[in-house]
Order: C-alpha cells, then sequence, then structure tokens
C-alpha cells in the first residue's frame, strides 16, 4: 500500500495545478474550481485502479474533473432560487493578487467572453498543454470537431484580444 500513497501524492504533485487551472475555466471562481479538483481526485482515489493504463492518469483526471463540473452544473439548474440564494449568501467573495496577474487576467477576462464551446477546448490546448486526442476524450467530441472548434476560438480570440488593444 506505501507505493499507492506515493502514487496518489506524485499524481497529486504532478496535476493539481494544470486541473486547478482548467477547473477556474470551467467554474470562473477559485473555490468552486478547488472543489472540483479535489472532488476529482476523489475519484480517482476511488476508481483510479480500474485505469488500466497509467499513462492515461492525466486524460482520466481531466475527464473526470469535466464530467464532475458538468453534473454539479446540471444539479445546479434544477436547485430552487431559495437553495441558489443561500448558496449566494454563503458563499465569501473570492480574492486573487490581480498585481501578478496583470496579463493574464487580462487573457482570462478575454477567455471568459467566448462562449465556452470554444473556450473549453483552447484552455485545454493552450493552458494544460493537451493534445487533440486527449481533449477530443475528455470533452467526449469527436476529434474533427475540436479542431475546427480549436480553429474557430482562435479566430474569435485574436479578433477579441485585437479589440482590446485598439487595433
Amino acid at each position: 500500500m506505501p507505493d499507492q500513497k506515493a502514487s496518489f501524492e506524485t499524481l497529486v504533485d504532478e496535476y493539481y495545478v494544470a486541473l486547478f487551472r482548467f477547473g477556474i475555466s470551467l467554474a470562473k471562481n477559485e473555490n468552486d474550481a478547488s472543489d472540483l479538483v479535489q472532488q476529482t481526485f476523489v475519484i480517482w482515489a476511488e476508481k483510479g485502479h480500474t485505469l488500466k493504463d497509467p499513462s492515461k492518469a492525466k486524460s482520466w483526471l481531466f475527464t473526470s474533473l469535466y464530467r464532475e463540473f458538468l453534473r454539479i452544473r446540471r444539479k445546479q439548474q434544477h436547485s430552487s432560487p431559495t437553495e441558489d440564494e443561500q448558496l449566494e449568501y454563503l458563499s465569501e467573495p473570492t480574492h486573487i493578487d490581480f498585481a501578478s496577474r496583470v496579463d493574464a487576467a487580462n487573457l482570462l477576462e478575454i477567455l471568459e467572453d467566448l462562449d465556452s464551446v470554444y473556450r473549453e477546448p483552447l484552455v485545454l490546448f493552450y493552458i494544460e498543454d493537451l493534445s487533440y486526442r486527449e481533449i477530443s476524450e475528455i470533452l467526449d467530441v469527436p476529434l474533427g470537431t475540436i479542431m475546427s472548434r480549436l480553429s474557430r476560438g482562435k479566430s474569435l480570440l485574436k479578433t477579441l484580444l485585437t479589440k482590446g488593444f485598439g487595433k
């Protein structure tokens, strides 16, 4: 068992930051992103042993995080307004060190303006450095669709970036 514990810790060390960034791009808030990542590792602890090919752990984790995000989003769409108001009241504002992230903040703000259909593949490709095939598996979308969404997303992002600089 010590080997499994070391393996789990290695996995967390290697992928936590990347999963957290992906979680922020989906949830648009650090608290929810952190919850998504933690739940992803809980799922790994429960089901990760079923993965036959250890080289696919990264893809498995990103897919699990994405599916957990979709599950939570579906659940929230079915919640009552009273529950939403209570959750909003109980949640604390997220504080980010903006001084050290000025350029990143501008880019993330522009990314948030993109439809999630384009934003998710762009984040996975450029920020998380995943292959087209891995993105296709994570988002459960055909490879050709991922390629066209990336192309269209890059074009939209370029348009938004040039508007921001008055060109």
